[in-house]
């Protein structure tokens, strides 16, 4: 990391203790319900809802449903999403990546809504919450989920923190579709089915492609403020075109892995439901290519959305399967 951003956590924690009188009038407008709603952003919580409804299907395919640690794999994955999300709006001011010129939506540290050490103690709270669910997990299905629970909490805590936070070299997109895609769904099957079949390995690269291209996009919009604080994302290393080309190879990524399931003889011809959305990646795309900065808000949005419609499908086409 450049000496710029070594240097910065120390001016976040003195702008922490005297807020911008701007940052103050906009924590007077937020009530504290809301504020913590605004740092869950749930709008992410696609990332969490959809490796998990996949896993299922995937569990269903090889009658190996589970009910019990189904819901327990949902509420511990939207736990530790929420927890991560909470640990990126700390980290991310302390480390000065949020300042005055972001881009994206409002984060409740930066903008003074919520003092860091509420949201840190947040985060803290969530993941201790999501160990609850990995013990009841680990009970069912052995210590390879404790494994995996705890090396998703420590990536959670990694991604922005830690002497060397992932998103800030460039590993976030490769954490993403590796616990967001393999881990998440792969383990879900597991803790249901005791196994994981090959179907599975392939939806997590389905589910994977679409959580990553979530951050490609947000890699994009952000690429001039992250290169201006040290974080050195895909996209600042790559550059913008370097970006859009990614987006493109994942969203074929994860349209073409239900061909390819069909093909192969492991799922019938419904697991091609996800086709139906593909107008809406291709309008998407489009908008990535042609439009810039706060614009590109709706295109993060929408691709949050596209990843919970492909995976639903996805999930639909598997089951319907068995």
């Amino acid at each position: 990391m450049s000496e710029m951003a070594t240097q910065l956590p120390a001016t976040a924690a003195s702008r922490n203790a005297q807020p911008h009188p701007a940052d103050t009038r906009a924590s007077q407008k937020v009530g504290r319900a809301r504020a913590w709603l605004m740092a869950s952003r749930p709008a992410t919580l696609s990332a969490a809802v959809v490796p998990v409804a996949v896993g299922t299907a995937c569990a269903a395919a090889v009658h190996g449903f589970r009910a019990g640690p189904a819901l327990a794999a949902l509420v511990g994955a939207m736990l530790i999403q929420i927890g991560t999300n909470f640990a990126n709006d700390v980290f991310d001011y302390e480390k000065g990546a949020d300042t005055e010129e972001r881009l994206g939506p409002t984060r409740v540290v930066q903008a003074g809504i919520l003092p860091a050490s509420q949201v840190r103690a947040g985060m803290i709270a969530c993941f201790a919450l999501a160990a609850l669910a990995g013990v009841y997990l680990t009970w069912v299905a052995g210590w390879p989920i404790l494994l995996l629970g705890v090396a998703s909490i420590l990536s959670g805590i990694a991604y922005t923190g830690g002497p060397y936070p992932l998103g800030y070299h460039g590993l976030g997109d490769l954490f993403v579709m590796i616990f967001f895609g393999f881990v998440a769904v792969c383990g879900t099957v597991f803790v249901q089915a005791g196994y994981v079949p090959a179907i599975a390995w392939w939806a997590s690269a389905a589910v994977g492609s679409t959580a990553t291209a979530i951050l490609v996009v947000n890699n994009v919009r952000d690429r001039e403020t992250d290169q201006k604080a040290g974080k050195r994302t895909m996209a600042v290393r790559l550059g913008r075109g370097g970006g859009l080309a990614e987006y493109m190879i994942l969203l074929a990524l994860a349209y073409g892995v239900p061909v390819v399931l069909a093909a192969s003889g492991l799922a019938s011809p419904w697991v091609l439901l996800p086709w139906v959305s593909a107008p809406l990646a291709i309008v998407l795309a489009r908008r990535l290519v042609f439009l810039r900065g706060r614009e590109l808000n709706a295109v993060l949005a929408g691709t949050a959305k596209l990843m919970m419609l492909h995976g639903l499908l996805l999930a639909a086409g598997i089951w319907l399967a068995t």
